[in-house]
């Protein structure tokens, strides 16, 4: 049984076990364990450990950056009218709808959310702007911000 709400108190291993996995998430057991020093099944026991505790919540596949597919990121600051649970929650639906929402950030301070969008050009966020993200539940404000490049992304930490 999962136990998210109290996860494991993390140690230096365990933190060299994330450091690892999140460079490859595909290494073998074997691999991480001898680059860690611990047997194997000391080491399968901790990453076990790790996602029972909501620590590791999954494995996935990072795919292509978006500049390499020639797409463009924007960053969304969105202020909504009002923070109720009702609309708050209607505001998260609505961006989980729009396939062009990679991320979305409940945030502290000026904006209620940070979205990181993603857009063929210039023409199509301005599309994605009128037609989406305008239209969401609650929207007082919404502040864009195009970026230049990725400098970091994926840090290990």
């Amino acid at each position: 049984m999962s136990n998210i709400l109290h996860p494991p108190a993390l140690d230096a291993i365990d933190r060299k076990i994330l450091r690892l996995l999140r460079v490859d998430g595909r290494m073998s057991n074997a691999a991480l364990a001898a680059s860690i020093g611990l047997s194997p099944s000391a080491c399968l026991r901790r990453v076990r450990l790790l996602e029972e505790g909501g620590v590791i919540r999954g494995y996935t596949a990072l795919v292509e950056d978006a500049e390499r597919q020639g797409r463009t990121v924007v960053i969304v600051q969105i202020t909504l009218e009002r923070q109720t649970e009702e609309g708050l929650s209607r505001f998260e639906a609505a961006a989980r709808r729009c396939p062009e929402v990679r991320e979305c950030y409940l945030m502290s301070g000026a904006a209620d959310y940070l979205l990181r969008v993603e857009a063929k050009d210039a023409a199509d966020y301005e599309r994605i702007h009128k037609d989406q993200l305008s239209r969401m539940p609650g929207v007082a404000r919404i502040q864009s911000s195009f970026a230049i490049r990725t400098v970091v992304r994926g840090s290990i930490g």
